[in-house]
C-alpha cells in the first residue's frame, strides 16, 4: 500500500526534488510566503514565463487567505522585451499585473520592470541597474531556467560579470516563447539583468519543471561556471536552492 510519504519532496545538496510540477510550484510559493513573513519589506526579484504562472497563482491564493502581505515589499523583474509597450499582453509588465500585482496589496509604484519601450533601450538598462543598486540588494531572487541554460535572458555566451543590458535572444528562446506571440511578431531583443546583477541577490530560488529542462539542469550542476550554460554561474552563490520536479531532476546524480 502506497503511503503519503512517497509523495514528499526529496532533498539533495542544494536541490529539492518535488514529485510533480504542481508541487514544485507550491513549494516555491511557500518559500516566498515564509520569507515575506520574516521580512515584510523585502526586495524581491521576480521572473516570468509559463513555469512561474502556478507560483503566482499560489501567492495570490495565499494573500486572499490572509497568509501573506506584499504591502511593504518592492520588486524588480528580471527582464522585458525591447519594443513592446507595457500594455502589450506579452509584455512582462502587463503579465506581472495580470498574474500577481493586480490581485495583491502591493504598491505598484514599488514594482519595477525594465522599460522595453524606451527610445534608448541601452540607457533604460543602465537606469534599471542603477535603480537595483539604489533600492537593493535584492533579498530573494526567483529564477527559472531556459532550455539552453539561460537565466533571465542571459543567453549562452553571457559573461560572468555582465550587468543589466540589451541582449539578442537565442533562436531556442524565440522558439520556446513564440506561443506568447500568436501574431508572429515576437521581439528579438530584450533588456535583462546581468549574471553579476543576479548573483548579488542575498538568496536565490530557482524553479525548473518538465523534461524539456532536464539537460539544462544537469549542465548547470556539472561544476563551475560554463559560459555556454549561464545557470552554472549559480554554483558560485552561497545561498541558492533549486526546486525541481522529478522530470527535470531525472538526469541528476544522487
Amino acid at each position: 500500500m502506497q503511503t503519503n510519504s512517497a509523495r514528499l519532496p526529496a532533498r539533495r545538496s542544494g536541490v529539492t526534488v518535488a514529485p510533480d510540477a504542481r508541487e514544485a510550484a507550491r513549494l516555491v510559493a511557500a518559500r516566498i510566503v515564509a520569507f515575506m513573513k520574516e521580512k515584510p519589506d523585502a526586495v524581491l526579484g521576480l521572473a516570468t514565463g509559463a513555469t512561474m504562472e502556478p507560483v503566482y497563482a499560489e501567492l495570490v491564493a495565499a494573500y486572499r487567505a490572509g497568509n501573506v502581505s506584499f504591502a511593504s515589499a518592492s520588486t524588480f523583474n528580471l527582464d522585458e522585451y525591447v519594443g513592446l509597450a507595457s500594455e502589450h499582453p506579452a509584455a512582462y509588465r502587463s503579465t506581472m499585473n495580470r498574474l500577481l500585482f493586480d490581485h495583491v496589496d502591493i504598491d505598484k509604484t514599488r514594482t519595477h520592470v525594465p522599460d522595453g519601450h524606451a527610445s534608448d533601450p541601452s540607457a533604460a538598462a543602465a537606469r534599471y541597474e542603477a535603480a537595483i543598486a539604489a533600492t537593493g540588494p535584492i533579498d530573494l531572487q526567483l529564477l527559472g531556467i531556459g532550455r539552453n541554460g539561460h537565466i533571465g535572458f542571459n543567453e549562452p555566451g553571457s559573461p560572468l560579470d555582465s550587468r543589466t543590458r540589451v541582449v539578442e535572444l537565442h533562436s531556442s528562446t524565440l522558439d520556446a516563447n513564440r506561443a506568447f506571440f500568436p501574431d508572429g511578431r515576437m521581439p528579438h531583443f530584450a533588456i535583462t539583468m546581468g549574471i553579476a546583477t543576479i548573483l548579488q541577490a542575498r538568496r536565490i530560488l530557482l524553479l525548473a519543471t518538465g523534461p524539456a529542462k532536464r539537460d539544462a539542469v544537469v549542465r548547470a550542476h556539472a561544476g563551475g561556471f560554463d559560459i555556454d550554460c549561464p545557470a552554472s554561474a549559480l554554483s558560485g552563490h552561497a545561498n541558492v536552492e533549486w526546486i525541481v520536479d522529478a522530470e527535470a531532476a531525472a538526469g541528476l546524480s544522487g
